[in-house]
This record gives structure tokens, C-alpha cells and sequence, in this order.
């Protein structure tokens, strides 16, 4: 993640907490705040890559294979 996206969040919120954002601040903090999540998401995913459950039977099964949606 990039330092100065993080940077640039934080501005944006301190900005909004002591004198209010610009409807462009507004949609840049907005675009900001889903960039950031997304990166957040991928990170937690990738984690869940590597990620192993145990079953009762003794089995080791990847954690995204044991807890898959069943549609």
C-alpha cells in the first residue's frame, strides 16, 4: 500500500473533522477509501491462502476449501 495514499487519507479526514471537504475532496476521499479496501481485501485473501483448517477425521484442507459457499 502506498505511503502516500495513506497520507493523503488522512489529510482528507482531519480536513473534514475541522473545517469540511469540498464536494471534490468529497468524491477524492470516496475514490480513496475504496482503493484502500480494496488493498485491505486482498491482503486478508492472500492470508487466507496460506491457511489451513484440521477436520475431525485428521484431514489438513486449505482454509477457502473447507468453508466454500455452497450454492
Amino acid at each position: 500500500m502506498e505511503n502516500n495514499l495513506l497520507q493523503r487519507i488522512n489529510e482528507l479526514a482531519k480536513k473534514k473533522k475541522t473545517e469540511g471537504l469540498t464536494p471534490e475532496e468529497q468524491a477524492e476521499q470516496k475514490k480513496l477509501y475504496k482503493i484502500y479496501l480494496g488493498d485491505i481485501r486482498a491482503q486478508f485473501d492472500k492470508t487466507l491462502d496460506n491457511v489451513s483448517v484440521e477436520n475431525k477425521d485428521g484431514s489438513v484442507v486449505p482454509f477457502k476449501e473447507a468453508y466454500k459457499k455452497k450454492k
